[in-house]
Order: C-alpha cells, then sequence, then structure tokens
C-alpha cells in the first residue's frame, strides 16, 4: 500500500492515483485504489470496523492524476450532485503524437461505446446509442516529437478526452487503444489528470487539487513549460 495524499480533510480526501491503478474492485481481481485508502484511513484514525469511503468519479486505468473520494455519505451525495450540476472543474494534461489543427480549440462529438471492446467512437454527429462529449484544448508547447496540450473537459463520457483527440488525428503518446504509435514501457499512457477545483461541499469554500505528473523526461519539460506559462 502506497497512497500519496494530495488533500485531506473530516470529509474528502484526494490522492494520487498512479497509471495502473484501478479505482474500485473489478473482474481483474487486482487491489484498488479504493481499498487502499481504505486502509491509510483506518491505520491513521485506529478505526475499529468499516471505514466508510464514497468514490465519487473514476479516471481510466492506465491514467494518472487526482482522484477525490467522500469520508462522509453528507460528502458524498453533496458532491455528487456538483458533479451532476456540472460545478466541477477539471484540467488534464495530455502529451499527443500529432500538433492538433488550432493552438486553442474546442471539441464536440458523439460519443459510442462499446462494451464488449471496452473502448468508444466518436462520430461528427448523433448517432443512435451516442452521448454528446464536449472539451476545450490549448496547445502549449512541443518537445521535439511530441505536443503538450491542456484540456478542460465539460462532460465525462468514456474514454473521452482519448477518443476525441484521436478522431483529429492527436494520438495520446502510448494510447495504442486509440491507435498511437506504441505503447509506454509500463503501460501508462500520457495523459494526467492535473487538477479538479469546486466549491467545498460542507465547508463551502472555494477548493483547488493539483496532482503532479509521473517523473519521466516529457512531462518534466511539460512541468517546466507550465510554471512559465
Amino acid at each position: 500500500m502506497n497512497v500519496t495524499v494530495l488533500y485531506e480533510d473530516n470529509h474528502l480526501i484526494a490522492v494520487k492515483k498512479r497509471s495502473g491503478d484501478i479505482i474500485q474492485s473489478d473482474q481483474s481481481g487486482d487491489q484498488s485504489l479504493a481499498e487502499d485508502v481504505k486502509h491509510y484511513l483506518k491505520i491513521k484514525y485506529n478505526k475499529p470496523g468499516e471505514v466508510f469511503l464514497g468514490i465519487i468519479h473514476r479516471i481510466d486505468r492506465p491514467v494518472s492524476g487526482v482522484v477525490v473520494f467522500a469520508r462522509t455519505s453528507k460528502a458524498l451525495v453533496r458532491m455528487n450532485k456538483l458533479f451532476r450540476e456540472k460545478k466541477i472543474k477539471k484540467e488534464y494534461w495530455a502529451i499527443v503524437e500529432e500538433k492538433p489543427p488550432l493552438e486553442d480549440g474546442k471539441l464536440v462529438n458523439w460519443l459510442k461505446k462499446n462494451q464488449e471492446k471496452n473502448r468508444s467512437r466518436a462520430y461528427d454527429t448523433f448517432v443512435k446509442g451516442s452521448k454528446r462529449a464536449e472539451l476545450d484544448y490549448i496547445l502549449v508547447g512541443r518537445s521535439k516529437n511530441y505536443y503538450y496540450l491542456k484540456i478542460t473537459p465539460f462532460t465525462g463520457r468514456h474514454h473521452q478526452i482519448r477518443v476525441q483527440l484521436s478522431h483529429i488525428n492527436c494520438r495520446i503518446k502510448g494510447d495504442v487503444k486509440y491507435s498511437a504509435k506504441r505503447t509506454n514501457k509500463d503501460g501508462s499512457i500520457h495523459l494526467l489528470a492535473r487538477s479538479i477545483e469546486f466549491n467545498h461541499p460542507v465547508k463551502n469554500e472555494n477548493i483547488k487539487i493539483y496532482a503532479n505528473p509521473p517523473v519521466d523526461p516529457l512531462w518534466d519539460e511539460f512541468l517546466n513549460l507550465s510554471s512559465i506559462n
């Protein structure tokens, strides 16, 4: 168990998810991040019995970054309401293989999930069974072979950022599920849930939580660019 806590109070706990972690137990049988956080809380506060931990949102297994959990049922209900009402602001960072068509753009597509293949497909117009997906992106820099994007999603569809960027030929480094040229050695993809911002569900104050990217030469360069811009 190795939990990196980014924020903690009596109502919420935010941790840094590593690429490869799963948020909640699934058919793989792998230890979940939620179980690790429960264990952390149980040990830290010497809690007898079961520890309550509410899952508010998820990010894909190969993605790293900020994940927020609820420590009370009140916080869980109120955070779920904030998500439903789109009062949560999230920023992602992506390192992609091709330059986007615009340096500052908006993508609106209709995504249809294939349950069997665990992937989504993007369409430019509505098709039966699809859901609207919207995000903004900004090109903030480049390396010799890759481009650095900051992304603000306004919807939370299955694999949304990955499939929408692939749809404009801006495939995320390492994301072979969506046609990247090659895998990353550790199975990660270069997509980071960089920050999450919201009005605290109990304290009624603005909270913004950041996660730094994994140690990696490309991510280090992105981090340096962001400290300048």
